[in-house]
Order: structure tokens, then C-alpha cells, then sequence
């Protein structure tokens, strides 16, 4: 029977699926898979990436669990690959490299004073607010308005997170020091900038209903984002998505604070259509106000300018406007699209597009931060199955021994963490939720979280 050690490094969503795929799928192989992550804990953008607020996108955690707890899978967090552990590590190891290390930096929104203080790219804060250790422990929530740039589920999710009031988050894993800075918060006013209209929205009508649903927050929409042209009429009839979306948009435009007419609650939450950014204005370095210009239809899909120019005064600006993957040391990578260049999953040399043998790529590094966390498994199948048909061009690995790579990171002094020491992790921070009714409270510190998994 063909001997496979196959090494995949990124423990999301991507590189969990892709390892149970092809442990379940492929049974003429005796396959021994290693995941690396350079977080302590597994789970990827489902843990650093989705809202407190989310639990059911956070159920997804359940079935990713049930794969690891299987046994066949060994763990190794919080190893960092380029610096750790290296391309020529693992092909004196492995067979091959499965690389799911996703898209986790914010796209650039290129508009003049775009990096004045005040200025923040959206998956910063998301980061922030998830407890990712790698990131600052503070965030600045000293502004009355705040801008959202994006129509994505990340812009809503930002938005619902400025707007909502922190005591409302303490049912949720929220860290501790991520609660205090909301409950600080001087936030009154989110503004929410999309540039083409309502129809044509990339959120979903579940992230849209939950923000009408925030407890002391107005709905503000505008009556004139509403004259809608004919390829807006058509989609709302023909796409059940765009239907129910535009249903609830209607519905707020009967609340008493629509058109900003001034409603009860101490909190507004606008959305502007047909808002193109052009630039943000700035006081003394810090933003002070969002000029954006107002668009309109093309009648292809698309938007045109109408050369009238809006101000909107802030003091904060968001860009949700798409993630971005990053290079890694040795590996392929173009810097147009921030991804992995790839056929199919097989990756491909970027000068020549010939087949980088061994090495492969699926999840966001391979086809960049579209669709939602489903279509992971779609896309670990296509990649998984190239690998299997590729065997004849696998590496020749000079010590395939299961010892090998715990005596190599010994011997380098990397702390790293096992599938035991995430069940600690894991039952430490559901313990430190279970005094307050909560389902857990999330370590934030790498070094406590490196403690506590190792037992240290």
C-alpha cells in the first residue's frame, strides 16, 4: 500500500476539510496527515474571524471538532511557517503540502487620506474584537460617527458590532478587555457606504435582519436610494435573495427614522446606496469627514458617476471592501489577487505557470475571499483529488519517520501545541465562561494560551 505523509498548514475551515476528504475518500493510500497552524488554537476564521454574535456560524466549529477528536489528524499550533518550520523542512519530511493559510488582510481602498489616524481596515477590528493574540489589545472607540465602507457580510458584521451596545454582547465568548472597550464606547452615529444600490447588495438577508433587530439602534435608510431602474426591478423578481433583502429594506423605510427623521433610540445606524468613496478629509492627520460621489445605474449592472459630491462628518472609517491573502517564504505568489497561483489547487510556478511539484493550495489562498464557509468543501475536493492523481510527482521525503518533526521543533525551542493541549484550552476558557452564563470566555494572550495548552 503507497505510503502518504501529507503536511497541511493553516487550520481553518480549509485545511480540516481538505484532511478529512481524503482520509475518508481515499482508502489504497496509508495517509498520515500533520496540521500546522501558527495559532495555539485551530479553527481559523470560524474562531478569528465571525462575530461574538454569531453562534450558529460558530456551529461550524462542532463538525470541525468532530474531525480532529477522530485521532487520525496530529496538530501542531502555534508553529509559524517561514520562520519555524520551512518549505525545505517539509520535503525532507512529507510527501507533499496542502497550503490553506487563507486571506486575513484587509484589500486597499485607494482614496487620498485613506491612511490619516482613524483610518482602519475592517478585518483589524474584526481581529480585535475575536481575541486573535496576534493583534493590539486596545482599540480606540472615542468617535461619535463612524464610517463603514463595504456592502459585504464583514461590513454588516463591523457595523452591527459599532452600533450594538456592549451589555448586549455579554451573553456571547466576547474577551473581557474587548467588552470594556465597547462599553466605552462614544459611538452614536454608524454610517454604512455601499457604491451601487439596494439591489445589488453582496450581504446576506440573515446579516441584514439581524441589524434591524439591535436593541436601541435606529434603522436609517434614504427614500432615494429607493428609484430603482429596470435591471433592479428584475433581479428583485427573479432572485429570491434580492427579494427578501429588498423586503426589509421597505420595512424600514416605515420606521419613524427613516430619511433620518429622528427616532428614540440613542444609537443610528444609516445605510447609504449609491455612494461611491472619493475622499476622506482630514483635521490635524485624523479623519473628519467621508466625501463620497453620488452614483447611479448604468444599465449594464454596472454604475456611472453623477458628479455630486456629498460630505458626511466622521471621526473613524472602516474598509470592508474584500480580504487579501499574504505571501509565504518560498512559496508562489501573485500580488495582484493575493493568492497562491494555482491550477485546480495544483500550484504553479508564477513566472512560467509550469507545476510546482508537491506543492498545493486550497481555500481562500487558492481562489481568493469569495463565497462562504461551504464552499471550502467543494474546493478541498477539487484540490485533494489533483493531489491523488499526482502521486508520481510527490517528493521523496529523506526521513518520513512520525518523530521526526517534534524532534525538529525541540530542537529549534518551538512551544507548540497539541490536539490534548486544545481540549485544555478549550475546557479552561468554557470554565471561565461558566461562572457568568457564558459559553466561554476566549483567551486573548499567546503566552497564556501556550500555558494553559501545554500544561505549563
Amino acid at each position: 500500500m503507497t505510503k502518504l505523509r501529507l503536511a497541511i498548514v493553516g487550520a481553518g475551515p480549509a485545511g480540516i476539510y481538505a484532511a478529512d476528504i481524503l482520509l475518508k475518500a481515499e482508502r489504497q493510500f496509508n495517509v498520515a496527515i500533520d496540521l500546522f497552524d501558527h495559532l495555539p488554537a485551530p479553527y481559523g476564521l470560524v474562531r478569528y474571524g465571525v462575530a461574538p454574535d454569531h453562534p450558529r456560524i460558530k456551529g461550524i466549529i462542532t463538525a470541525l471538532r468532530d474531525v480532529l477528536d477522530r485521532g487520525d489528524i496530529r496538530i501542531f499550533g502555534g508553529v509559524r511557517f517561514g520562520e519555524d518550520l520551512t518549505l525545505d523542512d517539509l520535503k525532507r519530511h512529507y510527501n507533499a503540502v496542502i497550503f490553506a493559510t487563507g486571506a486575513v488582510r484587509d484589500a486597499e481602498l485607494d482614496i487620498p487620506g485613506i491612511d490619516a489616524a482613524g483610518s482602519y481596515g475592517a478585518a483589524d477590528f474584526v481581529s480585535w474584537y475575536d481575541g486573535h493574540p496576534d493583534f493590539p489589545r486596545e482599540w480606540p472607540l472615542d468617535a461619535a460617527s463612524v464610517g463603514v465602507v463595504g456592502v459585504g457580510n464583514v461590513a454588516l458584521d463591523v457595523a452591527r458590532m459599532l452600533a450594538k451596545h456592549a451589555e448586549d454582547l455579554l451573553v456571547t465568548e466576547i474577551p473581557a478587555n474587548v467588552q470594556a472597550g465597547l462599553e466605552a464606547s462614544q459611538i452614536t452615529d454608524v454610517h454604512v457606504f455601499g457604491r451601487r444600490g439596494p439591489a445589488q447588495v453582496k450581504f446576506t438577508p440573515l446579516e441584514l435582519r439581524e441589524l434591524g433587530e439591535l436593541r436601541d439602534v435606529d434603522m436609517v435608510v434614504y427614500d432615494e436610494d429607493f428609484d430603482y431602474d429596470e435591471a433592479s426591478r428584475d433581479a428583485i423578481a427573479s432572485n429570491k435573495q434580492v427579494m427578501v433583502i429588498d423586503r426589509v429594506l421597505q420595512s424600514w423605510r416605515q420606521r419613524p427614522s427613516a430619511n433620518n427623521a429622528g427616532g428614540e433610540a440613542s444609537r443610528r445606524l444609516h445605510l447609504h446606496f449609491w455612494a461611491k468613496p472619493v475622499e476622506l478629509k482630514t483635521e490635524d492627520g485624523r479623519v473628519s469627514a467621508l466625501v463620497y460621489e453620488r452614483t447611479q445605474p448604468d444599465g449594464e449592472g454596472g454604475v456611472v458617476g453623477t458628479g455630486e459630491l456629498r460630505e458626511v462628518p466622521l471621526q473613524q472609517l472602516y474598509r470592508a471592501v474584500g480580504y487579501f491573502g499574504s505571501p509565504l517564504p518560498g512559496v508562489p505568489f501573485d500580488k495582484k489577487h493575493g493568492v497562491i497561483p494555482n491550477h485546480e489547487g495544483q500550484v504553479l510556478h508564477k513566472d512560467s505557470n509550469e507545476r510546482v511539484p508537491g506543492v498545493y493550495a486550497t481555500g481562500w489562498i487558492k481562489r481568493g475571499p469569495v463565497g462562504l464557509i461551504g464552499h471550502t468543501k467543494s474546493d478541498a475536493m477539487e484540490t485533494i483529488s489533483h493531489l491523488i492523481n499526482d502521486q508520481g510527482s510527490w517528493w521523496s521525503p529523506e526521513d518520513p519517520s512520525p518523530e521526526a518533526i517534534p524532534a525538529l521543533l525541540a530542537s529549534r525551542g518551538v512551544a507548540w501545541t497539541d490536539l490534548e493541549g486544545w481540549h485544555r484550552l478549550d475546557a479552561h476558557e468554557i470554565a471561565l465562561g461558566a461562572p457568568h452564563d457564558r459559553a466561554r470566555i476566549k483567551v486573548v494572550d499567546r503566552d497564556e494560551m501556550l500555558r494553559v495548552s501545554r500544561g505549563e
